[in-house]
């Protein structure tokens, strides 16, 4: 079977944007967190914009020490609640809600995303995520957080249940409801589910992450899988083989779509467009200069070092004390960088158009600012130059389309949608206008036959 292949388009909703300092911008909303009309608008301009989702992530503890970071990440309205308004206010644009099986159980899930299905016409998903953050677990109870090993056994056959319970609920073909009647290590559960089967049959599903565990997670079960960062555009092109292979053995490798992270910086010109990331990067907040190396969390994913001159020092190899942030680094301090170090200095000026040896020249600043781990990949410049990326990677076998993470909001989704998708339009690359109704449509996935369920006894 051959398919005309698609670039898909998501949108990752952080009221305060996806940069570091996006909360400061001057057009920033401080209480964008909590302003669900602003929610509904960014998710109505998205989908004018043909995107398959907006994608709404999800927190089970708070930290103030992410205050100067990410303050979307403290405290913001619960996923499912802004989910239904996004669809009262949205037609077609699928809507992905985050639900953590490791502190929630199959029937909830099930009942939640089947009536989100209903409530949306159909375009509802699930980003299962088995919770990295240790501190969720003082709020459900626990004395621990489970190991990545027992969260992974958990999750597994969570979604199994859960995909049970879909199937088990009334459908549009007249079936009745039927139990499940499910035994298993760490679930039982009889069913059937209370809410009829969702509108797309099994709702979409989502997942990230890349350890094994998760590859194969992805590979087996997802429609969606979200690629995490990785240093070079190679070690990219691996993760996408790999997933694809995985997905492969299943029989799922047209099924599987894969879509990195990508914060893009775009203004009508590339000074423009630099100017802006040096704007926001002059907003952040640099962390005090006798805590070098230490490792914070940033945003609930992931981990990097500090953003101060000890830190930088010690990631480029070279010292950097008492250096003065606006001014350039002399050549031969850079020369003199660590191989880590040497591969950030090209990343610095790919995103400032910056170089070693001028005319425009790294700044320290540039340093320090290159020194914590980025929570997707960033690209700076014009339209052209953006869709140019964007491009390279969908045709190179590194994404098949990119979960946009705007770097503060709502500015950057108004410049992407306006700048980038018309561009992307014209050459050919991107739709310019849904192809149906479902976000099951919008991938180009069908509905899935009702399944044999575990109550009921196989033909044959």
């Amino acid at each position: 079977m051959t398919f005309e292949r698609e670039l898909h388009l998501g949108l990752m909703f952080w009221a305060t944007g996806t940069h570091a300092a996006g909360w400061r911008h001057p057009d920033a909303r401080a209480d964008a967190a909590y302003d669900i009309a602003l929610i509904q608008e960014v998710s109505a301009q998205a989908e004018r914009a043909k995107f398959d989702f907006v994608f709404l992530g999800d927190r089970l503890a708070s930290d103030p020490a992410l205050q100067h970071s990410n303050p979307a990440q403290i405290s913001r309205l619960e996923p499912y609640v802004t989910a239904t308004a996004i669809a009262a206010a949205t037609s077609r644009i699928g809507i992905v809600v985050t639900a953590n099986p490791t502190y929630s159980d199959p029937y909830s899930i099930a009942r939640l995303m089947a009536s989100l299905d209903h409530v949306s016409d159909g375009r509802a998903a699930w980003n299962l995520v088995t919770g990295a953050d240790a501190a969720a677990a003082y709020n459900f109870g626990r004395d621990t957080h489970w190991d990545t090993a027992k969260r992974y056994e958990w999750a597994e056959e969570c979604v199994q249940v859960v995909r049970d319970l879909w199937d088990s609920g009334a459908d549009a073909q007249g079936g009745a409801p039927r139990p499940v009647v499910h035994r298993g290590t760490y679930f039982s559960v009889d069913g059937p589910l209370d809410v009829a089967r969702p509108p797309q049959g099994q709702v979409v599903l989502f997942n990230a992450g890349t350890s094994d565990q998760s590859r194969e997670l992805g590979a087996r079960e997802a429609d969606i899988v979200f690629a995490g960062p990785q240093p070079t555009l190679e070690l990219r092109k691996e993760y996408y083989a790999d997933i694809k292979a995985r997905a492969a053995r299943h029989g799922r490798e047209d099924q599987v779509t894969i879509l990195p992270g990508l914060t893009p910086i775009v203004a009508p010109t590339t000074e423009e467009a630099v100017a802006l990331y040096d704007l926001l990067n002059s907003l952040l907040v640099l962390d005090p200069e006798e805590e070098p190396g230490e490792l914070v969390r940033k945003g609930g994913i992931g981990e990097g070092h500090r953003r101060n001159l000890s830190s930088a020092g010690r990631v480029f190899g070279v010292d950097l004390t008492g250096a003065d942030l606006a001014a350039e680094v002399p050549a031969e301090t850079l020369a003199a960088v660590s191989e880590d170090g040497a591969r950030r200095l090209a990343e610095i000026t790919r995103l400032t158009r910056r170089t070693i040896d001028g005319p425009r020249r790294i700044t320290y600043g540039d340093l320090v600012h290159a020194t914590p781990a980025e929570l997707s990949h960033t690209v700076v410049g014009n339209p052209d130059e953006v869709a140019d990326m964007i491009q390279e990677w969908f045709e190179g076998g590194a994404a098949d389309g990119f979960n946009i993470y705007p770097a503060y909001v709502p500015g950057a989704v108004t410049t992407f949608t306006e700048l980038v998708v018309p561009e992307l339009q014209r050459r050919g690359l991107y739709r310019k206008d849904y192809g149906g109704r479902t976000l099951r449509d919008h991938l180009g996935l069908p509905v899935p036959p009702v399944r044999t369920l575990p109550s009921q006894p196989k033909e044959g």
